[in-house]
């Protein structure tokens, strides 16, 4: 059905080059050797559109295209140095999982056995504990500059506390003219497990350096949230964003609303269908000062909006300081502590079953 859906896509999504839809359908590629792997930096460069990576988290730490002028700025945050990654507690950038977000108390059950997790903010679980897969260094399967970079990982049976083996593969992919295309894959070897891989880039669109993103004006196609408590774990509940500070389905300032709530954005949207059939329409971004859009498409069922609350006097690229609100977090991904919601869709992955989740960015400016 996923293949079905993808090709189905193809059909009535804005125009992506035949070689995308391809690389969509290549069978997961599993390399299960992390020894001896060396922490480097890769870039994907397409004319005046670059992104370069690491693959320490899978992480990006830059991408830099034109302004309506012709002006090239780098829009995402991130850190000076790699060095400055292993006391990372932001996730510039990086591929979190095995389970992103928070599952509730550190601990689920599935098929009758308690799994107790690794804790890492709080009694509750983060981005898949005290060492995730922003945390460990994958192994460069493939790399052409022009066209793609994978990383591949495996994951552990008991690693932080989950079940099974997990061979995963992620890939970044430039399409046609400044269109960005994430492929997250992971397969379960011999245990059922929760998976739930995000993509945690921080987007300022008028550059890096520029300042809060409040006057950024955003359109999130999702109807409901998920709310959550004091812990920010979900409740299980499904509320209507409507008459909120949470309703974004018109284009408006995130800063509009935003002293309505105490600490700013960070919740689960559910993502409305979409004519793109699996792959759903979830974001427009869209800065005034430097013309530039951000549409984000995705086949998975929510997203995350997160307005880096907690940045705080962080020390960035070029010697700039990041503050509160510096930049906006778009995490496609399933619902916040699946685990323990069985009304939430499903993140669990049997034995021979292969998750994947895709992300398609395009840019423009005007």
């Amino acid at each position: 059905m996923v293949v079905e859906g993808l090709l189905l896509a193809y059909n009535t999504m804005p125009k992506i080059s035949i070689m995308f839809w391809c690389f969509l359908l290549l069978p997961l590629v599993f390399y299960c050797s992390e020894a001896n792997q060396k922490v480097g930096i890769y870039e994907l460069k397409k004319g005046d559109f670059s992104v370069k990576l690491t693959n320490y988290g899978a992480t990006v730490l830059s991408v830099v295209l034109p302004d309506k002028n012709g002006k090239l700025d780098d829009v995402v945050l991130a850190f000076e140095s790699l060095k400055d990654y292993s006391n990372d507690s932001v996730y510039f950038g990086a591929i979190v999982g095995r389970v992103a977000n928070r599952i509730g108390s550190a601990q689920f059950s599935l098929n009758g056995v308690h799994y107790k997790l690794v804790a890492n903010e709080g009694k509750n679980t983060l981005h898949g504990g005290l060492k995730g897969f922003s945390d460990v260094v994958w192994t460069v399967k493939s790399y052409i500059e022009d066209s793609h970079i994978t990383f591949t990982y495996n994951s552990l049976d008991g690693e932080q506390g989950f079940p099974g083996d997990l061979v995963v593969s992620v890939t970044y992919m430039l399409v046609e003219t400044n269109k960005l295309a994430i492929k997250m894959e992971a397969k379960a070897l011999n245990k059922a497990t929760p998976v739930n891989l995000a993509h945690h880039t921080y987007w300022n669109l008028r550059g890096h350096n520029s300042g809060d993103i409040l006057s950024h004006h955003l359109q999130l196609f999702g109807s409901n949230i998920t709310p959550v408590n004091d812990q920010l774990i979900p409740t299980g509940e499904i509320a209507p964003v409507k008459g909120t500070p949470y309703d974004f389905l018109e284009p408006q300032e995130i800063g509009s609303k935003i002293n309505e709530l105490p600490d700013g954005y960070d919740i689960n949207y559910v993502l409305d269908p979409s004519s793109y059939k699996h792959l759903r329409k979830a974001v427009v971004l869209r800065d005034s000062v430097s013309g530039r859009k951000l549409e984000l498409w995705t086949n998975m069922p929510g997203l995350q909006f997160y307005t880096s609350n907690k940045l705080d006097n962080v020390k960035g690229k070029d010697g700039f300081v990041y503050e509160k609100h510096a930049a906006v977090c778009l995490e496609t991904q399933g619902f916040p502590d699946a685990v323990n919601h069985p009304n939430f869709p499903s993140q669990i992955v049997k034995p021979g079953e292969t998750y994947l989740h895709v992300m398609v960015y395009r840019f423009t400016a005007a």
